[in-house]
């Protein structure tokens, strides 16, 4: 997450301040572009030759550069402008103090006050001073502002005390805002998604089979976007041609609908979500022939028995799971799809029809009509299935409250 992302390292005036060198040098190695703002008196503590060397930038400091009489300022605006993120480590009880209340007598308070970005500290300071009633104040202000504490460590103190107050460990620093932001940018992270994907081959004899056109693309492309957002994915696929080499999604291969039945039901309970966009066999063969069947007569009758519903199955054993089913419709598209949706207790139909160009089977779009349970529509336009993947995790991500 750090190639390329602007960071600015604010740097005030603690022991702790040593630890600023081994954070900025982190961040450098993981590609991160850094930034040093540094209060007057930190430079006490660690020299900005340290801090400009490992961030290959200038260390800025003071309002003004006028050694020559020219004018010359540090503009704190462009500065919290270009940073993506800022890192106050470590924030002492002097500067939490002046986050809170505003009070701008340095750069790095005036940086901090123009910033548009995420502010992250990292406090550092002796365990009664961290436990004090105004320091434990000012922290759940800061909470208000929507700055983001990275809490500080338990260890031996400058004072020689043992205690909480000690900044955390750059490793640490990095770790927990990597977790911050992961859980921004991949919501899932921590839930299992339960896929069904592609056809089923019904087996008439060793030779021959009933199936049907769907070539998986919208349950492969609904697996890799869940994937994208953190989830676990269970991946029941169908015969298909289409890969997957994305580590977090496990691809069971099933042949006919019993098998896939079979499989959805092991993983189905430990599930948060499951998505059965399968185009499953309504019926199979009642008997299946042990060789080849011969072309012996001029017409050949072929016995066929329903398959069970794993939809339903599945509605009828809901716990918790946000259950999602699909409806591919060729007349009555609305009312049959809503009927299917209550039917098989679901929390969202996904509708699409053969009579829209562009959708269906083992085609690149598909255009589709979203039915909640209150019988409330929304139809999209048509588009590639991988947009239309990010519709249903979106959607579901609105309105699935476990």
């Amino acid at each position: 997450m750090w190639e390329s992302k602007k960071v600015i390292i604010g740097v005030s005036a603690g022991i702790a301040a040593y630890k600023a060198a081994s954070l900025v040098r982190l961040l450098v190695k993981n590609g991160a572009l850094v930034k040093v703002v540094m209060t007057p008196d930190a430079k006490n503590f660690i020299t900005p030759l340290t801090l400009s060397t490992l961030s290959k930038n200038e260390v800025y400091s003071e309002f003004y550069q006028d050694v020559d009489n020219t004018g010359a300022w540090n503009n704190h605006v462009e500065l919290a402008l270009w940073a993506d993120m800022i890192i106050i480590a470590p924030a002492t009880a002097n500067t939490l103090s002046k986050m809170v209340n505003g009070l701008c007598d340095n750069l790095l308070m005036a940086v901090y006050m123009s910033a548009q970005c995420p502010v992250f500290y990292a406090p550092a300071m002796d365990l009664d001073m961290y436990k004090h009633p105004s320091t434990v104040q000012n922290i759940k202000h800061l909470e208000g502002y929507g700055n983001i504490q990275i809490p500080a460590e338990e260890g031996e103190l400058a004072s020689g005390l043992v205690g909480v107050g000690r900044m955390a460990e750059p490793e640490n620093i990095l770790d927990f805002i990597e977790k911050q932001e992961t859980s921004k940018t991949q919501p899932l992270v921590g839930k299992t998604v339960l896929l069904t994907a592609g056809p089923t081959y019904e087996a008439i004899d060793p030779v021959r089979y009933i199936g049907n056109h769907s070539s998986g693309k919208m349950g492969y492309a609904i697996a890799e976007y869940a994937a994208y957002l953190g989830a676990k994915v269970i991946l029941v696929s169908g015969p298909s041609h289409l890969q997957t080499n994305n580590s977090k999604i496990k691809k069971i291969s099933v042949t006919s609908a019993a098998e896939m039945y079979k499989e959805v039901h092991h993983f189905y309970p430990k599930v948060d979500i499951a998505i059965l966009s399968a185009a499953v066999a309504d019926y199979t063969p009642k008997f299946v022939g042990n060789e080849k069947i011969k072309k012996n007569s001029e017409s050949f009758h072929l016995e066929l028995v329903k398959t069970k519903d794993i939809l339903e199955s599945l509605g009828a054993i809901k716990t918790s799971q946000f259950l999602v089913g699909f409806a591919l419709e060729t007349e009555n598209e609305l009312a049959n799809a809503k009927g299917k949706l209550k039917r098989k207790n679901l929390d969202l139909i996904v509708l699409n029809s053969l009579k829209d160009e562009g959708s269906g089977f083992a085609t690149d779009t598909n255009k589709v009509t979203f039915i909640n349970k209150e019988g409330v529509y929304q139809i999209f336009e048509l588009k590639p299935k991988t947009e239309v993947a990010k519709d249903i995790l979106n959607y579901i991500l609105e309105h699935h409250d476990a």
